[in-house]
């Protein structure tokens, strides 16, 4: 088990994979060391929030870039109205979650 960042742009200071986003209001980008997954690599996603999902498709298409298979995503929150979880859901992810609340 180990854990590996995934952060905003000039924040790894290795060679990084970039993923631009859409958020409610314009975009955003993430990045994943080159060589942090390898191929085959299994992977849970953990992040605090879930909202609309977003920044948790950019994190997974990261690591599909870089060979490795997300199995799952965990959050402290989710924001259940948001629809995140349902957008989780159709990539084939499976969400769990400490405490649901919702969102607006």
């Amino acid at each position: 088990v180990g854990f590996v960042p995934v952060r905003k742009p000039g924040k790894l200071p290795r060679k990084t994979f970039a993923e631009t986003y859409e958020l409610e209001y314009g975009t955003d980008c993430l990045e994943l060391h080159c060589d942090a997954i390898g191929p085959n690599d299994k992977v849970l996603v953990v992040d605090d929030l879930l909202a609309t999902g977003g920044t948790i498709e950019a994190t997974a298409k990261l690591i599909r870039r870089a060979g490795g298979e997300v199995k799952d995503a965990a959050f402290i929150i989710n924001l259940f109205d948001l629809s995140g979880e349902a957008r989780l859901k159709a990539m084939g992810l499976d969400c769990f979650s400490l405490v649901n609340f919702p969102g607006h």
